[in-house]
């Protein structure tokens, strides 16, 4: 059986009740959509998911024993890992960005309406990045001119050729590859050339890696 051909599965992971219960009866609502599992921190969260398979985890980022940062980088060592939501409230901004480097596949507001929630969760089960533009812009412009660059970051752009950067900066400015293609004036095939060559040539793994690179690397800058 396939993925298309049965239901999503789904492990939550909060240290408050009344946010995975939440979660849990959102997602209990939808044909395509079950929760396998729930979790109140990340140590129990990865001892849960070596006795039940999930597509997708949404993973709060503070939490004690072990938080969510420390998860999603162990999740993301596993040979075919989940997809990982990160649960934000952007008080947690910097945590959440962090989790974005270890390998998270997107950001989600804690308050999101129920159709945000169910429409990540699919997107990511579909092997895609959730990057928001509202949403993860807004983050990555809060806390980027806090962080400092990694060490080497820049130079890594040197690999890139001139529209591959192109392709990088505007993916980070959260544009969907149609309209990256409108942007560049050319097709939509050759943005996914470039894209899946950049993301080659830095070892990313998603849209949301080459989002925080781009920041990282000093390539995209805050907003004013």
């Amino acid at each position: 059986m396939t993925r298309a051909d049965r239901r999503i599965r789904v492990v939550v992971v909060d240290d408050q009740p009344l946010i995975r219960a939440g979660f849990s009866m959102v997602l209990a609502g939808q044909d395509d959509i079950e929760v396998v599992g729930e979790a109140e921190n990340g140590a129990d969260a990865l001892d849960l998911l070596r006795k039940v398979e999930a597509d997708v985890v949404i993973m709060d980022v503070r939490m004690p024993v072990m938080d969510g940062i420390q998860a999603t980088e162990q999740l993301m060592r596993r040979d075919d890992p989940p997809g990982v939501l990160v649960l934000t409230t952007f008080d947690d901004d910097e945590d959440a960005f962090a989790a974005l480097r270890a390998g998270a596949g997107g950001f989600l507001l804690k308050n999101a309406p129920a159709a945000e929630v169910v429409n990540a969760i699919r997107v990511l089960a579909a092997g895609e990045s959730v990057v928001a533009p509202r949403i993860t812009r807004l983050l990555l412009d809060r806390v980027s001119d806090r962080l400092a660059p990694a060490n080497g970051q820049a130079e890594r752009l040197d690999v890139l050729t001139a529209r591959e950067r192109d392709v990088l900066a505007l993916v980070a400015r959260g544009l969907s590859n149609a309209e990256i293609a409108a942007e560049l004036y050319v097709a939509e095939a050759t943005v996914k050339t470039h894209l899946g060559n950049l993301m080659a040539k830095l070892h990313l793994r998603d849209r949301a890696q080459a989002v925080a690179f781009a920041y990282e690397s000093g390539l995209v800058r805050p907003s004013p």
